[in-house]
């Protein structure tokens, strides 16, 4: 059954908040896509794994997650998370996501993506929280990822060596960028 309250919704998939009853079908959609993710990320494989991190998306601060859901049938398709937002004057977030096996190279991300960049950017006044920048952060040869961020209009900033440890070793990262400018009301569209 579909989920029924989506925060965003495109043609093909909803982003929905994480919740802690979601553990046992994230971590089953980890298992099934360990070939996919390494060695680009790690997301968390047991339910032990699972509750400290999606608690601390829960409880947001700092960092906001969302689960991409297949919209007619509720199933989680990956996530996407803005961490590390920094208000002020940066008014930036990090995010980190990425799609489980079932659910790639379908366009879902493009659109969840899409969904996400339009809503970190929609303002405070408006019930979203009002971000300047966006950053992805991605390893050289994550092809799918470097298309993904490329086709949502982000722009290469630069090129950080040993900047993240991810499976056991420190990782060379391209530093890709947004901000609300770039998306404009063309870039909204072209976003969502």
């Amino acid at each position: 059954m579909p989920y029924s309250t989506y925060l965003r919704e495109g043609q093909h998939v909803g982003l929905r908040p994480f919740r802690l009853a979601d553990g046992p079908e994230f971590t089953a959609r980890v298992h099934e896509s360990r070939d996919l993710h390494r060695p680009w990320l790690s997301p968390p494989a047991t339910i032990e794994e699972y509750e400290p991190y999606a608690t601390r998306l829960i409880e947001g601060g700092s960092r906001a997650g969302f689960l991409v859901c297949e919209r007619e049938t509720g199933a989680i398709a990956g996530f996407v998370n803005v961490n590390n937002i920094v208000r002020g004057a940066f008014d930036c977030g990090a995010l980190g996501y990425g799609a489980f096996a079932h659910a790639a190279g379908r366009g879902l991300f493009r659109e969840a993506l899409g969904l996400v960049v339009a809503y970190a950017f929609t303002p405070q006044d408006e019930g979203g929280p009002g971000l300047h920048r966006l950053e992805a952060n991605i390893q050289p040869g994550n092809a799918a990822s470097l298309a993904l961020v490329r086709g949502a209009g982000f722009r290469l900033e630069g090129f950080s060596p040993d900047f993240l440890f991810v499976e056991g070793a420190w990782r060379d990262h391209e530093r890709w960028a947004i901000t609300a400018e770039m998306c404009g009301p063309a870039g909204a569209e072209r976003a969502g």
